[in-house]
């Protein structure tokens, strides 16, 4: 069915059903107070303790954490709690995330967890209740007349009574990732494909001069993607601890028919300015990370595809295996066991596809669930 448009909806007020009060979170005993920058290391510990009771395939850093908690757009005040044991240790934690880049359709994000040995004691209803309810809030708070979606990633193996209370609370499974991989320990057996890139395109390193251009591209790669939403500047540019710029590249049109760019109804308005700027064209885009805290989890080194897309006018042209063929590479250099990527399986663009003609195959799987307005 077709997503009403947004003359057609009242405003997002009029529809979530937002409680005028948070639900009391008393359960437990614990304390509980709004997240500050402070609360990183703390906050980190809880994450992977919790990470690794739920057998989770991955451990995050102390720089992924404070890049969470320092988000210019965050609003931690409003929008978060931590719960305090008597002695003072970390318990359990919440927040719900929204991005200021929605256009079409407002995002708000539940994130949290109860400490492992805390559990049982319904502490975790009690901060399931609060989040979507504070969730609904951050979507009536918008003030728009769009579309709206309550939302949460987890993994498929959620341990099962948490899987519950989003089912009681509404939430059904919208979208399901495969977490991918690609061996690279022996090239001699398998060998890396030569990928034949079209001769009027050039494959760069990702330098600075192509940050702004690449974040033009993704919003255009992506914009017929379900769940998308346009990137600002500020959210290209952050979260940034992980980012492995030696594994990154970019494809580049130097010659681009703009005539025929500007004419097109598809350009954007951003990419039609940048070229009559004389931006360059960056056409495709290969952002890698290093999660140096997962390697232990994985049992060895590997390289991470975070974000890959093509310019749908590009499409078709071997953008997307060259610039993976280029990454695998450079993980391979450095040492690396293995190159990995997360795909949407519904995928428009044919990714997944793709992915499994060079090789990679599907390690682990994750899925969306939401409540939609």
């Amino acid at each position: 069915m077709a997503t009403p448009t947004s003359t057609a909806l009242a405003p997002l007020a009029e529809r979530v059903a937002a409680p005028s009060a948070l639900p009391a979170l008393a359960a437990g005993g614990l304390t509980w107070r709004p997240a500050a920058r402070d609360d990183a290391p703390v906050l980190l510990g809880l994450r992977n303790t919790i990470a690794e009771a739920d057998h989770e395939p991955y451990r995050e850093s102390l720089g992924e954490l404070v890049e969470i908690l320092e988000a210019p757009w965050r609003r931690l005040e409003h929008d978060s709690v931590l719960g305090f044991d008597t002695d003072g240790s970390l318990a359990a934690y919440g927040y719900v995330e929204t991005m200021p880049g929605d256009v079409s359709r407002v995002r708000a994000f539940l994130w949290g967890g109860v400490r492992p040995d805390r559990r049982g004691e319904g502490i975790g209803r009690e901060l399931h209740a609060w989040l979507v309810a504070r969730g609904r809030q951050v979507l009536g708070e918008s003030g728009k007349a769009l579309p709206g979606r309550l939302a949460a990633f987890v993994e498929d193996d959620l341990p099962p009574a948490r899987l519950r209370l989003f089912e009681r609370a509404g939430f059904t499974a919208q979208r399901f990732y495969s977490d991918l991989e690609r061996d690279l320990r022996d090239l001699d057996a398998h060998p890396l494909p030569d990928v034949g890139l079209d001769p009027a395109l050039r494959l760069l390193p990702l330098r600075a001069e192509h940050d702004e251009p690449a974040r033009l591209a993704h919003n255009d790669a992506f914009r017929d993607h379900w769940g998308s939403e346009p990137q600002t500047p500020e959210q290209w540019t952050s979260g940034r601890s992980t980012y492995a710029p030696e594994w990154s590249f970019v494809v580049v049109d130097p010659a681009p028919d703009v005539d025929a760019l500007l004419t097109d109804p598809a350009t954007d308005a951003e990419t039609a300015a940048a070229l009559r700027a004389g931006a360059p064209l960056v056409v495709g885009y290969h952002v890698a990370a290093r999660y140096t805290e997962d390697f232990a989890v994985r049992g060895y080194p590997f390289g991470y595809t975070d974000i890959l897309g093509v310019r749908r006018a590009y499409r078709g042209r071997r953008v997307a295996p060259a610039l993976l063929a280029a990454g695998m590479r450079a993980f391979a250099a450095d040492g690396m066991a293995a190159a990995a990527l997360d795909v949407d399986t519904q995928n428009p663009s044919g990714a997944h596809g793709l992915y499994a003609s060079l090789g990679y195959t599907k390690r682990h799987g994750s899925r969306l669930l939401t409540i939609e307005f």
